[in-house]
């Protein structure tokens, strides 16, 4: 079962690049004490991800920032260096890119896809979160993986 609106967010690991290489973060190093909106893609470089997803968040994130929001992550089940080389070539410098590499927070939260017809194996939904304090305060899930509007930049400024 999916993550609900009110749950706390599931203890997980997840990677993301820094001056040191790949680095670990907890989700509740992550999400405790601040306001986050996160929004997970399928995959990174992947047509609607990279023509429309993440761009909107790019285009967005001052917006988004200036609405009491202490960070903006993008999620995919991909691993740090994919997600850093990304977030670079998209100029996402105001969005933490975070790997979810092995899929263990995305199949905790029960937001898996199965991309395997596409040869893709599991991967994220295509969804965007308000999370509090480590408390999931809304969630918008895109009923197609290939549509961005639920959880889009523009909904989540909509909502904050």
């Amino acid at each position: 079962m999916a993550i609900q609106e009110g749950d706390s967010i599931p203890e997980s690991t997840l990677h993301h690049m820094t001056e040191n290489g790949p680095t670990p973060i907890t989700t509740s190093e992550l999400f405790a004490g601040k306001r986050t909106v996160l929004f997970a893609v399928p995959g990174a470089f992947t047509p609607g991800c990279s023509m429309q997803h993440l761009p909107g968040y790019v285009e967005n994130s001052d917006a988004i920032l200036d609405k009491n929001v202490d960070q903006i992550v993008c999620l995919s089940v991909n691993d740090p260096f994919v997600m850093s080389a990304w977030g670079n070539e998209k100029g996402a410098d105001k969005i933490l890119m975070v790997g979810d590499g092995n899929g263990e927070l995305t199949e905790s939260l029960g937001l898996v896809m199965d991309g395997s017809g596409f040869g893709l194996g599991n991967r994220s939904l295509r969804y965007s979160m308000i999370i509090d304090d480590n408390s999931l305060t809304k969630l918008n899930l895109e009923e197609n993986p290939g549509e961005v509007s639920a959880s889009s930049a523009e909904t989540i400024l909509e909502q904050l």
